[in-house]
């Protein structure tokens, strides 16, 4: 049972300044000398990244239509264990979720879940009364959320906040911050969303001190600090990735000098996983590394922009998401390592690549030389592809046996021609049908975002193909 004091902010619709307010309380609280536990509602990979830096903790999602409602208490448990406080950023509008499935991955549905209270960010740098009816539709539209604080976003004056106070007077929803219209915080954006943490570093800390200096005292952090702790105990046990993996169809013992169980094949080697990582690969749950690593694999994390070679010993590879095509020709450019990916993976090693992965492993990228284990080439594309997709294994692989069925996330500007290979990796539902992806010897690459804990038998089965050093 968890009884970590929680609170979700949310906002009326996208563009209010959920972010900005989220990362702020995070770094204001985290200033504080509080340990703060960072969440993200939906399966956004970017914004984890601001809030792990204005934690100190690793940014983790919540998001109940890749994993299901049933974990969402579970995962944050498990992320909030230990913590004085969690902070939960929500996704879109309050009430938005998947398309057509009512409810389900909303802002509103996993406050429910986590019984947490809500705080609405609003953008009130167009209007004044009529904000009291925003708030009061927003908090009257389901009796099961509980909207209790509003903080004001884009306030224009003394008079502007003094007005909006008034207004919210009759609410019965506190005002528990308000911020100043101001120039956006160091925080650009570009095609896919705001520039990820790992490409400007030193500037993402500036940006995330700022936050913490602006949100700290546009807001009653003691007020929001009650009204997290009023939270109450949330039911349940953590999760825990080792029991989620479960033992192998071998027997399992302990690793030397660790935990972290491995099967008796392994046991005169080491199953070593390469995870990319860098500027150019930064799209991952943390929940992977720890299920590859419950099911006995020791993770490297190594950078395909600087790193000539693979990890000593690599006997399996994953490479997730992020922006390959903005790094194209500095990844083309280190040759070395593109032989050695396409040597480890045509000896039959296990690779999982999603997206960015998937591109990386293309003939080209924009007409840029990739590893070319994949027979298929990549190119930017002025149309998003964007939305959730259920999905069935269409090939057995080393990630998945025909016929498993799993829920992901696309979100890209590029396409790969021909979309699916021979082997096809998935049949995808919606939003039409198709198969996508490739599966090859021991490569899976796909576009398709996964979340391992919906489906932990997924690490177990890759880490039990991987080579051994």
């Amino acid at each position: 049972m968890s009884s970590v004091p929680r609170l979700v902010v949310a906002a009326p619709s996208s563009g209010s300044g959920k972010t900005t307010v989220a990362t702020g309380l995070m770094a204001a609280f985290a200033a504080r000398g509080l340990a703060v536990s960072p969440h993200k509602v939906g399966p956004d990979y970017i914004d984890p990244g601001y809030h792990a830096l204005a934690t100190g903790r690793v940014g983790r999602n919540l998001d109940s239509y890749l994993c299901g409602t049933e974990l969402i208490g579970p995962l944050f448990a498990h992320g909030a264990r230990g913590c004085d406080l969690a902070v939960v950023e929500g996704v879109m509008g309050l009430y938005d979720g998947a398309a057509g499935e009512g409810e389900l991955a909303s802002t509103a549905q996993v406050a429910k879940l986590l019984r947490a209270p809500v705080v609405l960010v609003v953008d009130a740098s167009s209007q004044s009364r009529s904000v009291a009816a925003l708030v009061h539709g927003f908090a009257s539209w389901d009796p099961e959320v509980r909207v209790a604080g509003v903080i004001l976003n884009k306030v224009g004056s003394d008079r502007h906040e003094a007005m909006l106070r008034e207004a919210l007077d009759a609410s019965g929803v506190p005002v528990l911050g308000a911020l100043r219209r101001a120039p956006q915080v160091g925080t650009p954006s570009r095609h896919l969303g705001l520039v990820p943490v790992a490409e400007r570093r030193a500037e993402a800390v500036e940006a995330v001190a700022a936050l913490a200096a602006r949100v700290g005292a546009g807001c009653d952090l003691d007020a929001l600090f009650a009204l997290a702790r009023g939270a109450g105990a949330l039911p349940g046990a953590a999760w825990d990735a080792a029991e989620a993996v479960g033992p192998s169809s071998a027997t399992r013992r302990t690793a030397p000098g660790g935990t972290a169980p491995i099967t008796p094949e392994a046991a005169d080697g080491v199953r070593r996983v390469a995870v990319a990582g860098g500027p150019a690969f930064t799209f991952s749950y943390a929940e992977h590394a720890e299920l590859l690593t419950a099911a006995g694999a020791e993770v490297v994390v190594f950078d395909p922009l600087r790193d000539e070679r693979l990890p000593e010993g690599t006997g399996g590879l994953v490479i997730g998401g992020g922006f390959p095509e903005v790094y194209a020709p500095e990844l083309s450019a280190n040759e070395p390592l593109r032989k050695a990916v396409a040597e480890l993976a045509f000896a039959g090693a296990p690779v999982a690549a999603e997206c960015a992965g998937l591109l990386y492993l293309a003939r080209e990228l924009d007409g840029q030389p990739m590893c070319g284990v994949v027979d298929a080439t990549a190119r930017m594309h002025e149309r998003l592809t964007l939305g959730y997709r259920d999905a069935v294994a269409v090939t057995d692989s080393v990630l998945a046996a025909a016929g498993t069925r799993m829920r992901g996330h696309e979100f890209h500007r590029t396409v790969v021609e021909p979309g699916a290979g021979p082997a096809p990796a998935w049949g995808v539902r919606a939003p039409e049908r198709r198969v996508e992806g490739f599966v090859q010897s021991g490569v899976h690459a796909s576009y398709l975002h996964t979340h391992w804990a919906s489906e932990p038998g997924v690490a177990r089965r890759f880490v039990e193909r991987c080579l051994t050093s």
